[in-house]
């Protein structure tokens, strides 16, 4: 390779086509999160009335938990706005991350608002226990009906949803969608777990069952909130892309004959459907500057082909040993963290 060649570097960024299909995408989230959100005020209200009347802990923590989710559809409203943003001088690779941001403060709500609170209620019924009013657990009873039609309604929605965009593999990239699902799905099983709770107090005058029903939300609140977070964070930190889509990458740039080597493959998700990918090889001797512009421009076009989502491609054209390259963690693919 000659001189004019070595430590060229050049990128290439997304169509303007793709943009415009996660717009849409967007737009159908933006749809079901509302509905979420709507229900879930609705719900909140009517199940904080229900416990007070009730003096029901089980029925406060579903109240806790549906304010929780409240909260936390505004938090996935801003990150679908937020998240399209046009990149700038400041954020050059654009404002993508901000729905993984978003998406892991809605994880923390839920741990705090919800599982601690649930956990609480539990907790303080079986210490001091609690008065039982036939009338008013009818009441919470029914309240609990209601929202269980209400919260199965919006995951409907939003299952509807998940499947349109090529079911649960796909579907649930998008971590405002994965949230609305979690949440309503965890609601749902929420209700079912205060109903029966409620049912059991009022047929054996036993509070504890109510209080173990309590703690079991909370219980399930804070798991859901831990795998929301882990997926959050993830992301956040700087997630290499799909093992699948990175072999292809590396197959195509094998598979060139100006390349010699292709000593190291990096990728990153920068958004929902953006990656950025960067790739050092070494070119066969013999081409001149001219040369590997003309190459390195149309294996960028072939990237961008193969894999749509590669928004950003960086070519970095290299002397470098093989060898070296192959002990990055990066280049192997290798994963930390728990």
């Amino acid at each position: 390779m000659s001189p004019a060649g070595r430590g060229s570097r050049a990128f290439v960024t997304g169509t303007a086509g793709e943009e415009k299909t996660g717009r849409k995408a967007d737009r159908r989230t933006r749809v079901t999160v509302l509905v979420a959100l709507a229900a879930n005020l609705v719900i909140a209200v009517a199940k904080a009335v229900g416990g007070f009347v009730a003096g029901s802990p089980a029925l406060l923590s579903e109240a806790a938990h549906s304010v929780a989710d409240s909260l936390n559809e505004i938090f996935l409203l801003a990150a679908l706005r937020r998240s399209r943003r046009p990149a700038d001088r400041r954020h050059p690779f654009g404002y993508g991350k901000e729905r993984f941001f978003w998406s892991l403060l809605a994880a923390v709500g839920i741990f705090v608002m919800g599982g601690c609170f649930s956990f609480f209620q539990g907790a303080e019924a079986l210490r001091t226990g609690a008065d039982e009013k036939l009338g008013g657990y009818v009441a919470g009873l029914i309240v609990l009906g209601i929202a269980l039609l209400a919260e199965g309604g919006s995951l409907l929605r939003a299952l509807h949803q998940v499947r349109g965009q090529g079911g649960l593999a796909d579907g649930l990239r998008d971590p405002a969608l994965r949230t609305v699902v979690a949440e309503d799905g965890t609601a749902v099983l929420g209700v079912c777990l205060a109903m029966t709770g409620m049912a059991l107090h009022m047929v054996t005058g036993q509070v504890v069952w109510e209080a173990c029903a309590s703690l079991a939300i909370g219980a399930l609140l804070v798991y859901v909130a831990y795998r929301l977070g882990r997926e959050a964070r993830d992301q956040l930190i700087g997630e290499a892309a799909d093992p699948e889509a990175s072999g292809r990458i590396r197959a195509l740039l094998r598979a060139q004959p100006e390349i010699d080597s292709v000593e190291a493959l990096f990728t990153m998700k920068t958004g929902l459907d953006s990656t950025l990918v960067a790739a050092r090889v070494d070119l066969v001797p013999g081409l001149d500057s001219e040369r590997v512009e003309e190459v390195s421009m149309r294996i960028k076009r072939s990237i961008a082909r193969t894999v749509p989502e590669a928004r950003q491609v960086f070519l970095d054209v290299t002397d470098r040993p093989a060898r070296q390259a192959a002990k990055s963690p990066a280049a192997t693919g290798e994963r930390g963290g728990a």
